[in-house]
């Protein structure tokens, strides 16, 4: 699903990003950083978790291959 919307993008950040990246439209540089940014943020909220869960097991056994 599409959302069609009307937004200022600063034209030298736009222009940096469409180097670098090698998109070749505003619409694929603008939804991949959405996607990288969203990305980021569930990686920092699963960050948060550290130390507030309790997990056991045996992580050596568990990297074991037969």
């Amino acid at each position: 699903m599409c959302m069609r919307t009307n937004i200022e993008i600063n034209n030298k950040l736009m222009s940096k990003a469409k180097r670098l990246s090698r998109l070749k439209t505003k619409k694929e540089i603008v939804n991949t950083a959405l996607e990288l940014y969203v990305r980021s943020m569930d990686k920092r909220s699963i960050m948060e978790l550290k130390g507030k869960i309790k997990w056991s097991g045996n992580l050596a056994k568990m990297r074991e291959t037969d």
